[in-house]
């Protein structure tokens, strides 16, 4: 039997760019060239300047930050080979779809043939952390405790403040972006997989859906693999984010998979106040107050982080996770959002996003 939170994997999405002018790079080329190296741990997304890749199967931290280190020194070395490099972030901050072409494949033609314009303008990447949950029924009830935290995690990982070379005012202008699409955000609590079944099937009906695997929300159970699959934050530039960020999201699971084994009653929160915290996460990222969607209140974006660490402090503890997740929250609530940095650079700069651009790839590689 699958045990819940007992193991965790990693999928990051990232842009290719040329390697001096760091422009958007029309290069399925170097998809090719990653799935050499890399073999199932590397595929092509969307957009013909994109690439996906994946960690194996991790139990540990440390696994995730050596597979993650490596994987991204053999993706950004095969995107060398090209004449290109990778940048991890939500957006890249001068690009424009207009440049952008659809990777070929029957998957991407039919989100075209459905989602027209929408599927041609999908230039934005994210961090998907997959954790182990032990069944399909506890997977969908774990999905209904969560709601109420995940905004927390979309305010640490906000590095999407430019599109198309405009300061968009948000930290995560890729969430806003993503919005666009009807299957994406955080669903309502289901409170069973018959619920949930009966929903898509719905939407299969409605011709919105070919399959589960077409709904995007911020949490999904994975159609591949016995995991629920956090999908709410932007691809982060800095190893020590993504690390902390798949720290967060495998022990968020893990308690609130526990409170759906008790029987715990769910947090009382609307959709719309869901949607209100979310909204503020990806607006102002860790800068402003957040909306504390479980106390109903407006807080500073800190204490609502370190009220998040408190809560899961005895899971992380038995993981042997906190030392190391305490240190990177510090780090992380100290200089801010990859959001913040990039409009410091663009500063000091300016105002000249190409140095913004350069330091993501920098940042990237580091």
């Amino acid at each position: 039997m699958t045990q819940t939170g007992g193991t965790l994997g990693v999928e990051e999405e990232y842009h290719l760019v040329d390697a001096e002018t760091y422009e958007l790079a029309d290069m399925p080329e170097v998809v090719t060239t990653a799935i050499g190296v890399l073999g199932d741990q590397a595929q092509g997304e969307i957009s013909t300047s994109q690439l996906e890749i994946a960690t194996p199967v991790c139990t540990t931290l440390a696994e995730v930050r050596s597979h993650l280190s490596r994987i991204r020194r053999a993706a950004d070395d095969a995107a060398r080979q090209q004449g290109c490099r990778i940048l991890a972030a939500g957006t890249h901050p001068t690009g424009t779809w207009h440049e952008q072409r659809l990777t070929v494949g029957e998957r991407y033609l039919s989100l075209f043939e459905r989602w027209g314009l929408l599927a041609l303008q999908q230039m934005i990447t994210g961090c998907h952390v997959h954790v182990s949950v032990a069944s399909p029924e506890l997977a969908v009830r774990t999905m209904d405790h969560l709601r109420a935290d995940l905004p927390v995690l979309l305010a640490l990982s906000g590095s999407s403040p430019y599109w198309e070379g405009v300061d968009t005012g948000y930290a995560s202008y890729r969430t806003q972006w993503f919005g666009r699409w009807p299957v994406t955000g955080m669903p309502d609590a289901f409170g069973s997989k018959a619920a949930y079944d009966e929903l898509v099937a719905d939407l299969v009906t409605a011709g919105m859906i070919d399959d589960a695997s077409h709904l995007y929300w911020d949490v999904r159970p994975s159609t591949k693999f016995p995991t629920l699959e956090v999908r709410v934050a932007d691809t982060c530039p800095l190893l020590d984010d993504v690390v902390l960020h798949a720290a967060l999201a495998r022990s968020l699971v893990r308690v609130a998979a526990a409170d759906a084994e008790r029987g715990e009653q769910l947090p009382p929160v609307r959709g719309e106040v869901v949607r209100a915290a979310r909204w503020r996460a990806a607006r102002f990222g860790l800068e402003e107050c957040l909306l504390d969607a479980r106390a109903h209140e407006l807080r500073p974006a800190a204490d609502v982080v370190r009220q998040l660490l408190t809560r899961l402090r005895d899971d992380l503890e038995e993981l042997g996770d906190w030392d190391e997740v305490e240190a990177l929250t510090d780090q992380a609530l100290a200089r801010g959002t990859s959001a913040k940095r990039q409009r410091a650079v663009a500063l000091e700069n300016d105002g000249d996003l190409p140095a913004v651009t350069a330091s993501l790839v920098a940042e990237t590689a580091s």
